[in-house]
C-alpha cells in the first residue's frame, strides 16, 4: 500500500520523542483545518500516555498565516528558561512556504516536522521531516487531502490497535468538517471521510459539536448539510482568547453548557462579521464602478478599471480575517480572479480566490519575483508582498493571465 511520503518517518520521530520524554509543540494554522489537525494529533499523543507541552496558533491579523518569528520567540520564552533549548515542533496545515522561519526555528533549538497539504514551491524548507502530498517524489495517488485528513492518517499509524472505533469516529467528525471548510474536492477518500464523519455528527461525543444540535433554533435548518454549513461559518469567526482561536476552544471544551455559551457569543459575532463583509464588498464594487472617485477613497491602492480581467484591491482598514470571504464572494459573483489584501505599513498580506479552471499558485509563480511568500491551493491561496511591489505584481498578473486566456481560447478553437 502506497503511503504519503515521509509519513512513517514522522510517526517514528514522534514515537521517539514520546519515549524520550522530549518537549513536543504543535504549531497549527488558525483556521478550522489547522485546528482540527492539531486536536487530532494532540489527542492521539495523550492516548499514548504522553503530553503536548505547548500549542500555538498565529494571530492572522498580526502574524499572517503560517509559522511566524513572533510565534517562535513566544514559544522559546515559554519553554526555555535561558532563551534556547531542544524541542520537537510539529507544524500542521502550515510551514511548506516558511523557508526563513524554519531556519530561525532551527537556530532556536527546534527540530521541525511539517505536516502540510498546500502546493510545494520550487524548493522545500529545511525541516527535518516534511509530509506533503505535493512534494517531489510523493507517489500517493490522491493529492486533495485536507491537513486534518493527513493528521488522521498519521494518527492511524501512531495508535494502530489503540485507535478504537469510537475514537476513529470522533476524529473523522473533525476531518469531515475540516475537509468541507477548506473546500477540498469531494471525491475519492474525501468522499468517504465526509460521509463517515457526518454520519455520527449529531450524536458526537465532543460537547462542542453536540451543543450545536441542542441549541434552540438550530434545528430549523432543513437538512444536515445546512447545519454543517452554519457550524463551519461560526467556527471560521475570529475570536481569540489566551492565543487560542474559537474553533480550538469550542472543540475542546469539556461541557455542553460552556459550549453553548461560546456558540451564543459566536452567533452575535457572526452578525457583526456579515455586516463588515457586506460593507467591504460594497466599497469595492463602488470603486470598481466609479474610477473617478477612486483617489478620494480610503483605499490606498490604485484602482483599475472594472473591465480588467482580475480584481486587485487592498486597504489598511480591512480586517485580514474578512478578506477571504470577501474574495470568495467577488470571485463567485464576477467569475474573475480576486486578489484582496490588507495593507500594513511596509507589507501587504493577501488572499486569492479564482474561478474553476484557473491555478492561482501557478499564476503567482510567474510573478514570484515581486513576492515575499505565496502558496496554497489552485482555487484558494495567499501571498505576502512589499507595498512597493504591489503595482508591479498587479501588472505581471494581468499580463500573464491575459496571455493564458488567449492561449486557452486559441487551443479551444483549434480543437473545435
Amino acid at each position: 500500500m502506497v503511503e504519503i511520503k515521509n509519513l512513517k518517518k514522522a510517526v517514528s520521530r514522534i514515537l521517539k520523542a514520546i519515549k524520550n520524554k522530549e518537549k513536543i509543540i504543535l504549531y497549527g494554522d488558525a483556521d478550522l483545518d489547522g485546528v482540527a489537525a492539531v486536536i487530532i494529533l494532540e489527542e492521539a499523543i495523550k492516548n499514548l500516555g504522553s503530553e503536548v507541552r505547548a500549542i500555538y496558533f498565529p494571530d492572522r491579523e498580526i502574524e499572517g498565516c503560517g509559522i511566524s518569528e513572533k510565534g517562535l520567540n513566544y514559544l522559546t520564552r515559554q519553554l526555555f528558561k535561558k532563551g534556547a533549548g531542544r524541542a520537537l515542533l510539529i507544524a500542521l496545515d502550515c510551514g511548506i512556504g516558511n523557508f526563513k522561519e524554519v531556519k530561525i526555528a532551527k537556530k532556536l533549538g527546534f527540530e521541525v516536522i511539517i505536516i502540510d497539504h498546500h502546493q510545494v514551491l520550487d524548493e522545500l524548507p529545511e525541516a527535518k521531516i516534511i509530509v506533503d502530498p505535493y512534494q517531489k517524489g510523493d507517489k500517493y495517488p490522491f493529492k486533495g487531502l485536507a491537513a486534518a485528513a493527513i493528521s488522521f492518517k498519521l494518527v492511524e499509524l501512531l495508535l494502530k490497535t489503540m485507535l478504537t472505533e469510537n475514537l476513529r469516529k470522533n476524529f473523522l467528525e473533525l476531518v469531515a468538517l475540516a475537509t468541507i471548510a477548506d473546500m477540498m474536492p469531494r471525491e475519492e477518500e474525501n468522499k468517504i471521510f465526509i460521509e463517515e464523519g457526518l454520519r455520527s455528527l449529531e450524536n458526537s461525543w465532543r460537547p462542542g459539536i453536540r451543543a450545536f444540535f441542542e441549541i434552540e433554533g438550530f434545528n430549523h435548518y432543513l437538512n444536515l448539510n445546512q447545519k454543517v454549513s452554519k457550524i463551519i461559518s461560526l467556527l471560521n469567526i475570529r475570536d481569540l482568547e489566551n492565543n487560542f482561536p474559537a474553533p480550538f476552544r469550542l472543540l475542546t471544551l469539556p461541557s455542553p453548557e460552556e459550549s453553548k455559551e461560546l456558540i451564543g457569543k459566536l452567533l452575535l459575532k457572526s452578525l457583526e462579521r456579515k455586516e463588515k463583509i457586506e460593507k467591504i464588498i460594497k466599497e469595492i464594487e463602488e470603486l470598481r464602478a466609479s474610477l473617478a472617485s477612486a483617489k478620494a477613497s480610503a483605499i490606498e491602492e490604485e484602482i483599475s478599471q472594472s473591465k480588467e480581467s482580475i480584481i486587485f484591491m487592498g486597504s489598511p482598514e480591512w480586517e485580514f480575517t474578512l478578506i477571504s470571504p470577501v474574495a470568495s464572494n467577488l470571485c463567485q459573483k464576477y467569475q474573475k480572479p480576486a486578489f484582496i489584501f490588507k495593507k500594513l505599513e511596509k507589507e501587504s498580506q493577501g488572499t486569492v480566490r479564482v474561478p474553476s479552471g484557473i491555478d492561482s499558485v501557478a499564476l503567482m509563480k510567474k510573478c514570484s519575483k515581486y513576492l515575499l511568500t505565496y502558496g496554497g491551493h489552485p482555487l484558494a491561496s495567499g501571498f505576502r508582498i512589499k507595498n512597493e511591489n504591489l503595482e508591479k505584481f498587479k501588472k505581471c498578473l494581468l499580463t500573464n493571465y491575459e496571455s493564458n486566456r488567449i492561449t486557452n481560447k486559441n487551443n479551444k478553437q483549434k480543437n473545435s
